[in-house]
C-alpha cells in the first residue's frame, strides 16, 4: 500500500494566485466610476466570474498533480515488489536444497541415537532435545521458503462459481477449534442475499484463513472475532473480519501489506502472509484493506468482484 502524498510546498506566494482577478476587479471599479455604469457592471461581473474560474482551475490542477504523484509512487512500489518477487523466488529455490539435506541428516542422527539408546549417558537427553530444535527450525525455514515461492508465483486463477458464505464458514470452523482454547469467540453475520460470485475458491480460502489467523494472534486470549459478509453497493461482495485485539499503530498502516514487514515478535512471523493475500486479491480483480485503532482492534475488508465484472 502506498501512502498518498500531500501537495508540495509552493514556490510562489499564495497571493499571486489572486493577482489576475484582483487587477480585473480594480479595472472594473475604475471603469464603473469613470465610464457608463452598465459597462462597468458587466465588467465587474465578468471579473468576479473570472476570479472563481481561476480558483477552480487551480484546484483542478492541484488535484491532478496529487493524483499523478500518487500514481507515480504506486508504479515505483509495484516495480519494487516485482523485483523482490523475482529475487525471493531464486533465494527460496537455493535454500530449499540445503534445508532438505539438513532434514535428512537430522533423521539419520535420530536413527543412530535410537539404536544406541541407553549407552550415551546423560548427554543422550540433551542430544535428543537439540535434534528436536534443529528439526523445528528446519521446518520453519521450509515454511518461509514456501511462502516466498507463493509470493513470487504468478499462476492463473481458476475461476468458478463460489458460495462465499459457505467458504467463509468452513474457514471459521477451522480456526474456531483453536480459538476456543484461548477463550476467543467467533461471531457470524452472513448476508443471505449475496449475488453470484465467480472466483478462485482455494485462493480466497487462503486469504480468509490468513486474516482469521492474524485476528486470533492479535487477540491472544479473551476476545471476539466478528465475521461478516455483505453485498457491495457497486456490485460484488465484501468479507469483513473484525477483532478486539491490540490494533495496528498508525505509522504501520501504510506498510502492513509490504513484504517482510510484520508487527509480530521476532520469530513469530515472516511478514509475507498479508503480502501474499494482497497479491492474490489483485489477481482476482478484488482488493483488501484495513482499518485499525490501537487498543480497540482491527477490521480487514476483502472485496470480491461480481460474476459480471
Amino acid at each position: 500500500m502506498v501512502r498518498r502524498t500531500s501537495w508540495p510546498e509552493r514556490d510562489l506566494p499564495f497571493w499571486l494566485d489572486y493577482l489576475p482577478a484582483a487587477v480585473m476587479v480594480m479595472g472594473s471599479v475604475v471603469l464603473w466610476i469613470t465610464g457608463p455604469r452598465l459597462v462597468g457592471g458587466v465588467a465587474l461581473l465578468a471579473a468576479c466570474g473570472g476570479m472563481f474560474s481561476v480558483r477552480r482551475l487551480q484546484s483542478e490542477i492541484r488535484r491532478a498533480s496529487e493524483q499523478r504523484c500518487f500514481l507515480d509512487q504506486q508504479l515505483i512500489q509495484s516495480q519494487k515488489l516485482a523485483s523482490i518477487g523475482e529475487l525471493s523466488s531464486g533465494i527460496a529455490h537455493e535454500i530449499n536444497n540445503p534445508l532438505a539435506i539438513i532434514g535428512q541428516e537430522v533423521e539419520w542422527i535420530r536413527h543412530v541415537v535410537a539404536e544406541s539408546a541407553g549407552s550415551m549417558g546423560p548427554a543422550e537427553s540433551e542430544l535428543k532435545d537439540s535434534l528436536q530444535e534443529i528439526a523445528r527450525q528446519v521446518e520453519r525455514c521450509g515454511e518461509i521458503t514456501h511462502k516466498l515461492l507463493d509470493f513470487a508465483r504468478k499462476k492463473e486463477p481458476l475461476i468458478q462459481s463460489v458460495d462465499i458464505n459457505r467458504l467463509v464458514e468452513d474457514m471459521a470452523r477451522l480456526v474456531e477449534r483453536e480459538a476456543t482454547l484461548h477463550n476467543i469467540r467467533l461471531e457470524r453475520a452472513y448476508a443471505h442475499d449475496l449475488p453470484v460470485t465467480k472466483t478462485d475458491a482455494p485462493l480466497v480460502r487462503q486469504v480468509v484463513l490468513n486474516i482469521l489467523n492474524n485476528a486470533t494472534h492479535a487477540i491472544g486470549k479473551d476476545g471476539t472475532i466478528t465475521i461478516r459478509t455483505r453485498a457491495r453497493e457497486n456490485a460484488g461482495i465484501e468479507i469483513l473480519v473484525s477483532d478486539t485485539g491490540c490494533g495496528v499503530p498508525p505509522e504501520h498502516l501504510d506498510k502492513i501489506f509490504d513484504p517482510f514487514f510484520t508487527t509480530k515478535a521476532p520469530g513469530k512471523g515472516t511478514g509475507l502472509g498479508l503480502s501474499i493475500c494482497h497479491g492474490i486479491m489483485e489477481r482476482l480483480g478484488g482488493g483488501i484493506s484495513l482499518e485499525s485503532k490501537v487498543g480497540q482492534g482491527t477490521t480487514f475488508t476483502i472485496q470480491l468482484p461480481s460474476a459480471n465484472d
